[in-house]
């Protein structure tokens, strides 16, 4: 419009026509209120516009810009008030509460009027049709068209640009390949004031931390952003990450100890060295040591040691070198007991591929009368893990050939949640390996997903959930799998119907051929004589028998799945109301009450026992613009004063909360077709507010 391409009358048409079609859908008599969402989007179209021809729109077609005004105020005041608190990457002041929170499209309409207010001067808008406006005026119009021009094709965004590629070709997707994409940029370092490439590095870092799902697996921003140099933007998310969204914080981990492996795991570890001198359960000392963790995975421990040699003091972070912790070993000189050569007898067995029909009366008749059903249970999983435990080729092959044994001695969840047990015992040292286990006897229906939930609630594991991520990554791919069954389910379903009517109209079509090969009979002196090729016609009826038994087949198939998918969709109700009830319960024990802490914000405020702690050369750090590294102020002697005043209990409860928003967001879909059921089981009157908000955020369900 600035250039003359669209006239102002013609971009008022098409803002009023959106007007209308959102007015129309969120009518409760003529529209469909439901699909607010599609309204909203509407209105954001016009709103969106504003900042760039705002302007002009007022100085050309004032009362028809006035008028939009009006409309885009009506439509506001009858549309519904969303949530989108559960989409937001840090945690805000919930002091107000939820009655004055505004969604994205009240927010963005304040703005809007702001700008109004102000003229429509906007600094970040470019107007480089300015220089050109003697001219403009001058010349003619070109009018392509009132909504598009297709001689001018939409110009992508950044991430969608570089994105593009893997759309195109996935075996492009190689770091040159994204490389070349950004050449547009000039390259420079985030520290140095850069603006352009500031954007792009935040853009990415704003796409990886999307809620509650990013465009793109996580591998794809690790490869992407490998030309770009992130230290600012990681350092500026350091300095919030106890306000970060725990499903963001979480996924900042992975990406950024991925990231380092690509560098050779460098980086200026002595700049958060302080972080040991913060109480264990502080954000910023959780992030380096879950880092750390990560980046032992993709390494070994002692590669990840020398590369925190400018701060060795971290190695207390890393995690245990140990290798596996079996109980019935005779190494170190232990004393052999029954037990230990129980094991060893079992060992040999197994080596000895001794079938599990074989080991299962064994057991019975050797182990169990003399030393009941835990120790059976710790013996034989034990030395089958023992057995298991030089690669993930062996592990899966042990469970392969002797899951029945293990079905056999762990025939309920109660046993189960023993089973776990001691997985987590034997692997204590190994947290990989401890989730890789535990999923993969999921995966063998050796266990079940809510005897995972209720080991994951045992009071050991309660006691980590604000200092590691151990039992939450083992949660993570239980309600995972969980959720991947029913979604794979109702992929299979959707093409078996797609099957079905192609078999249906397959079997028509051949059907319809052999009646009207046969309508060709005819009667010689009272005789049926065949006035098709009896060959064609017998080649017919074969064809309309296998193609009625392929439909009655894929019938069977889609019946069958359908069951699965009811018994998979009772499966899920069940896990997650047993998920909320936990939840729900060890947060009543730990939350105080609801007159003193009502929000967030006053749950961090909650005074304690001063755990204030003096760090030296942290948060009062100046960064050097030419390497780009902190260096000493000068202010306080070169020393700075950084207080973390959240006590144990409170983080542990900021923590939980954080994976409570974290669950409902990311299995919404799932969770809402049983809400009913969870308002009735879980969210009843005497749960805390606290829990409640964070359940009601994660699905963007208003409080009130």
């Amino acid at each position: 419009m600035c250039s003359k391409v669209l006239q102002p009358a013609s971009l008022i048409v098409v803002f009023e026509t959106l007007l209308s079609s959102a007015a129309t859908t969120v009518d409760e008599e003529k529209g469909n209120p439901s699909w607010q969402a599609c309204a909203d989007f509407y209105v954001t179209c016009i709103l969106s516009c504003l900042p760039w021809g705002g302007a002009e729109l007022v100085e050309q077609v004032p009362e028809e810009i006035e008028r939009v005004m009006a409309g885009v105020q009506a439509y506001l005041s009858i549309r519904r008030h969303n949530s989108d608190a559960g989409l937001s990457f840090f945690e805000d002041d919930e002091s107000k509460g939820d009655l004055v929170e505004k969604d994205f499209l009240e927010d963005l309409w304040e703005r809007i009027q702001v700008l109004s207010s102000n003229g429509w001067k906007v600094e970040s808008v470019p107007r480089p049709h300015l220089s050109f406006e003697a001219q403009l005026v001058a010349g003619k119009s070109h009018e392509f068209g009132a909504i598009s021009c297709p001689e001018q094709p939409d110009q992508p965004s950044t991430i969608s640009a570089v994105a593009s590629g893997k759309q195109k070709h996935d075996a492009e997707l190689k770091y040159p390949q994204r490389s070349r994409r950004l050449n547009i940029f000039p390259a420079s370092k985030f520290e140095d004031i850069q603006p352009i490439d500031r954007f792009v590095v935040e853009e990415y870092l704003l796409d990886l931390l999307l809620l509650p799902q990013p465009p793109f697996k996580p591998i794809y921003y690790t490869l992407v952003i490998m030309d770009l140099f992130v230290a600012g933007a990681v350092r500026a998310l350091f300095d919030k990450i106890a306000d970060l969204d725990m499903e963001c914080r979480t996924r900042l981990i992975l990406w950024f100890s991925h990231h380092l492996s690509n560098f050779q795991f460098i980086w200026p570890w002595e700049e958060w060295a302080y972080v040991l001198d913060l109480p264990k359960w502080a954000p910023q000392r959780v992030f380096v040591q879950e880092v750390l963790e990560r980046e032992v995975r993709l390494s070994y421990w002692d590669k990840i040691k020398q590369s925190i040699e400018n701060a060795p003091a971290l190695e207390e972070l890393l995690p245990p070198k140990g290798g596996p912790n079996f109980k019935y070993g005779v190494e170190d000189g232990r004393e052999k007991t029954e037990l230990h050569a129980l094991a060893a007898e079992l060992s040999n067995k197994v080596k000895g591929r001794q079938t599990s029909r074989e080991i299962i009366p064994w057991i019975e008749e050797s182990i169990y009368p003399v030393h009941g059903p835990e120790v059976t249970l710790s013996v034989v999983v034990q030395t089958l893990l023992d057995i298991g435990s030089k690669s993930f080729t062996h592990l899966i092959t042990v469970l392969e050939r002797y899951g029945q044994v293990i079905a056999k001695i762990c025939p309920d969840q109660d046993k189960q949640v023993l089973l776990i047990a001691e997985v987590g015992s034997y692997w204590r040292n190994n947290a990989q390996m401890t989730a890789i286990a535990i999923d993969r006897m999921m995966g063998y229906r050796l266990i079940s997903n809510l005897a995972i939930v209720r080991w994951v609630f045992s009071p050991e594991n309660i006691e980590q959930f604000h200092i590691s991520d151990r039992p939450w990554e083992v949660l993570r791919n239980a309600v995972s799998k969980t959720y991947n069954r029913t979604t794979d389910l109702r992929k299979e379903i959707l093409s078996l119907k797609k099957g079905v009517i192609s078999a249906e109209e397959a079997t028509a079509k051949a059907k319809a051929e052999l009646e009207t090969a046969e309508s060709k009979l005819s009667l010689v002196e009272g005789e049926p004589v065949l006035g098709e090729n009896p060959a064609r016609l017998k080649r017919l009826k074969t064809q309309a028998e296998k193609a009625k038994e392929e439909e009655v087949s894929i019938r069977d198939s889609l019946e069958a799945k359908e069951a699965l998918l009811a018994r998979a969709s009772e499966e899920i109700e069940v896990l997650f109301l047993s998920l909320y009830k936990n939840f729900s319960n060890v947060l009543k024990e730990r939350l105080p009450d609801a007159s003193r802490a009502g929000t967030l914000q006053a749950l961090k405020s909650i005074n304690g026992d001063s755990v204030a702690v003096d760090l030296e050369e942290s948060s009062a750090m100046e960064v050097d613009d030419e390497n780009g590294r902190p260096k000493k102020s000068q202010s306080n002697g070169g020393k700075a004063s950084n207080i973390y005043n959240v006590r144990e209990k409170e983080q542990w409860c900021l923590s939980t909360l954080g994976y409570v928003k974290a669950f409902s967001r990311q299995y919404a879909s799932e969770i809402w077709p049983h809400v009913e059921k969870l308002d009735v089981e879980v969210l009843t009157e005497d749960v805390h507010p606290l829990f409640r908000k964070a359940v009601y955020s994660g699905l963007r369900r208003l409080s009130n």
